[in-house]
């Protein structure tokens, strides 16, 4: 008896993890950019994306979840101890119906529709893998040695080998800038994956560095890379709004997405 067997397509949900305490930037989930809370920028690029189910901002502040709720969004609340995103996610995907989870960070109002689609799309192509995470060239020379990017070095099949915050290499800056790439504000993971993940054993490179990538690494498990062919400016401190509004001023497609999310006029 011959029976085809059909791939059940993967479910996958988007997850948007925030909070009121950001040490480097206090509050900055709700600082205004373009008038509008930076983390509903991500929230509505995420809305754009045709390969997610649903989008979810998960958070333990109640500011938060009023704006988002007021702005027509679904939150998930969770506990105020988690240490990061990712047990943050873990917690909040626990009672939700889907195979997979794509994490995209608060702080990267900047993140296209089409990266939220990469993603998607190679969970759907290799929906047995564990785990993926965003990851797109670096920005200067000068990235090599700031410790506040977190950077990885990839291996022939684009699996991500380590994560570090100042390169071990010793090779010069401009070929180094050449393999090293920069980690980006998406991750992926199987649902099941995750809900073991943060039962997992911390090692020395996640708590010294504070690197939370590593504990999918260094528990023997493989993190695959989703190659983007631009690293968006992210906002890990104030002095980084600057570089924001030099992109958006750049580059035409975010001004298209921002009249598109919000009708921001330019």
């Amino acid at each position: 008896i011959n029976i085809n067997f059909t791939m059940i397509e993967p479910k996958i949900v988007g997850i948007i993890p925030g909070r009121m305490a950001s040490t480097r930037f206090p509050n900055k989930m709700l600082y205004p950019i373009f008038n509008y809370p930076m983390i509903e920028h991500v929230r509505r690029r995420a809305m754009l994306s045709e390969l997610v189910d649903e989008i979810y901002v998960t958070t333990c502040d109640d500011l938060i979840a009023d704006m988002v709720k007021n702005a027509g969004g679904k939150v998930i609340m969770t506990s105020d101890q988690h240490l990061n995103a990712t047990t943050r996610i873990a917690e909040a995907v626990k009672n939700i119906d889907c195979s997979h989870v794509i994490l995209l960070l608060g702080d990267e109002p900047l993140i296209l529709p089409n990266h939220i689609d990469s993603m998607a799309k190679s969970i759907i192509t290799n929906p047995k893998v564990n785990a993926w995470k965003a990851v797109g060239p670096l920005d200067s020379v000068d990235s090599i040695s700031d410790s506040s990017v977190v950077k990885c070095v990839l291996g022939s099949e684009e699996q991500i080998l380590y994560c570090f915050r100042k390169s071990p290499s010793i090779a010069p800056p401009k070929q180094q800038i050449t393999f090293i790439k920069k980690l980006l504000g998406a991750s992926a993971f199987r649902k099941e994956f995750l809900l073991k993940l943060e039962s997992f054993p911390i090692g020395f490179g996640e708590k010294y560095d504070s690197i939370e990538e590593l504990r999918v690494l260094e528990n023997g498990f493989k993190l695959n890379s989703v190659v983007f062919k631009e690293s968006l400016p992210s906002v890990n401190e104030v002095k980084d709004l600057d570089k924001l509004y030099e992109y958006v001023e750049e580059y035409q497609i975010q001004k298209t997405i921002l009249k598109q999310i919000f009708d921001c006029k330019f």
